[in-house]
């Protein structure tokens, strides 16, 4: 199998760029390699498909997010598959249906539905694919904190969502059979229509406007719906969600969404991970911080203090002489990368405690100690000190 190209490569522009101009630049592919303009032509068919498919990722944000990070290696899980029923897709499982499907959004109205007549009647069924009715996504917001995202959790909901109407079957008809065929469509959906684009007069099929591509007419409206197929009702929602997930991640659940108005296919329920925020840990990508606060004896002398972990504690030998800014680092006991056995590290920042108010004994044994050769820093320590501290603060200021 050939390797696939990189997605900026596929439309010639640069990883920087914009939006407005990935749309452009998908626009003059199209234009280009479009199969009307192309009669017979595989290569430019597989370069028309190439481009939709580079499109595709790199015109939504998270997807391109995702494929900046991982490239092609993710796979199609990369871009909202994986585990516990979160379903995905992109690239191979590509029609020209599915690629024409979005002209409109692109080119306008005069490419809405090209792709089943003329040369791409071979495609998907052409003009006998009748319409098909999809629900509206919903949309929910997920609490996670930090034992959830290392081990990964079950969550059960109650959803409240629109379910097709048991009393006519989703259909909107009374019983279910109060409807005939579209006499306009002929029961397909769709109805010729013939424009003059740019490249041309083109052939293409839109939706019915007599049934509104549903192919039926309802003689008699369902009295519990009132024709609509379809009523509010709350159901309890059973999902996982997979270790490593991070804070606006979007999650997909096939067909868990709304139903659809008179039949067809539900919509998705689009899960966000909102990730609460940990008393003791502090995330930085897949590892975890913790400022530890020590005496100045412990810090001078050594010891051994209680560090805490997602779950539990970690005892942490602390050197003597152990330095104000100084990193300790637990390895692997971090947080896992989402889709990948890889763990983070614990990166314990290490702070000393200046007292605030002394005692007679306690000022006195601290005088003892002023203009001791072990006890005032020299120049070396004072430099490796500021650097620590500098690091520390450049961090927060990038949000850590």
């Amino acid at each position: 199998m050939a390797e696939k190209r990189d997605y900026y490569e596929v439309l010639g522009v640069s990883k920087s760029a914009s939006a407005d101009e990935i749309k452009k630049a998908y626009r003059k592919m199209a234009i280009k390699y479009h199969p009307d303009k192309n009669p017979g032509d595989k290569g430019a068919e597989e370069k028309f498909k190439e481009a939709a498919e580079a499109y595709d990722i790199l015109s939504d944000p998270d997807k391109r997010a995702k494929y900046d990070q991982f490239g092609h290696s993710m796979g199609p899980q990369g871009f909202g598959g994986g585990a516990g029923g979160f379903g995905g897709g992109f690239g191979g499982g590509f029609s020209m249906e599915d690629i024409f499907s979005h002209f409109g959004d692109i080119f306008g109205d005069a490419f809405e539905g090209a792709g089943s007549y003329g040369h791409f009647g071979g495609y998907g069924g052409g003009a006998q694919r009748k319409a098909v009715n999809k629900g509206a996504d919903l949309r929910i917001k997920v609490k996670v904190n930090l034992k959830d995202i290392m081990n990964g959790v079950d969550k059960k909901l109650k959803i409240p969502r629109w379910v097709a109407c048991d009393a006519c079957n989703g259909t909107g008809a009374k019983d279910g059979t109060a409807f005939h065929t579209c006499s306009t469509c002929h029961g397909t959906g769709y109805v010729n229509r013939v424009q003059q684009t740019m490249l041309g007069a083109m052939q293409s099929r839109v939706v019915c406007p007599d049934c509104n591509g549903e192919g039926k007419t309802i003689d008699q409206a369902c009295s519990v719906c009132g024709g609509e197929g379809i009523v509010k009702k709350s159901e309890v929602v059973e999902f996982h969600i997979p270790a490593g997930v991070e804070d606006g991640m979007t999650l997909t659940m096939r067909g868990q969404g709304n139903a659809a108005r008179h039949g067809g296919v539900n919509g998705d329920l689009l899960i966000v991970i909102e990730e609460e925020k940990d008393p003791n840990l502090i995330r930085d990508e897949n590892d975890l911080i913790y400022n530890l606060m020590l005496d100045f004896p412990t810090a001078a002398l050594g010891g051994s203090v209680e560090v805490p972990l997602v779950e539990g504690k970690a005892r942490l030998n602390i050197p003597a002489g152990t330095q104000p800014g100084k990193i300790l680092r637990l390895r692997g006991k971090g947080l896992p990368q989402y889709n990948s056995n890889h763990h983070g590290d614990l990166l314990v920042n290490v702070m000393v405690y200046v007292p605030e108010s002394l005692n007679d004994d306690e000022r006195k044994a601290i005088e003892s100690l002023q203009g001791q050769p072990n006890v005032t820093p020299s120049q070396s320590t004072i430099h490796r000190i500021f650097s620590r501290l500098r690091h520390i603060f450049n961090r927060e200021n990038q949000g850590v």
